[in-house]
């Protein structure tokens, strides 16, 4: 499986360069392997990028901008899709791939959960240095 994340090389917009820097910049941190795909540059991959956004991700305009990112054919999201995945500590779901073993976090919930119960059992059972 390769994740795709189409790009574009020369855009003029400051914004979606940074978006794409995120997006490029946090799959080399998670050691996750994609092929940038430049639409810029190669009209091909354009036409695919386009044809392949379901047409509700797409904009008013009809025109989805880069960076759209898919896991070979299937479509994962947009950058702003993939910056709540995240934000949510899900992007190996996101990206439709099985997470390493020791990468998956707890949702925060959880853990508050936990630590709650955690501190409960030290009231019922105070250490005995006092």
């Amino acid at each position: 499986m390769v994740i795709k994340v189409f790009l574009a090389s020369s855009s003029g917009s400051t914004a979606i360069k940074k978006k794409q820097q995120d997006v490029v910049g946090f799959l080399e941190a998670l050691k996750i392997d994609y092929a940038q795909l430049d639409i810029a540059s190669n009209e091909d991959n354009r036409a695919w990028m386009r044809e392949n956004v379901p047409g509700e991700k797409k904009p008013t305009n009809g025109i989805p901008l880069p960076p759209q990112i898919f896991n070979e054919e299937m479509y994962c999201g947009d950058y702003d899709t993939f910056f709540d995945a995240k934000e949510d500590n899900t992007v190996y779901e996101f990206l439709g791939l099985t997470p390493p073993p020791g990468s998956k976090r707890k949702p925060a919930e959880e853990e508050e959960q936990e630590e709650a119960e955690g501190d409960k059992e030290e009231e019922e059972h105070p250490s005995e240095e006092d």
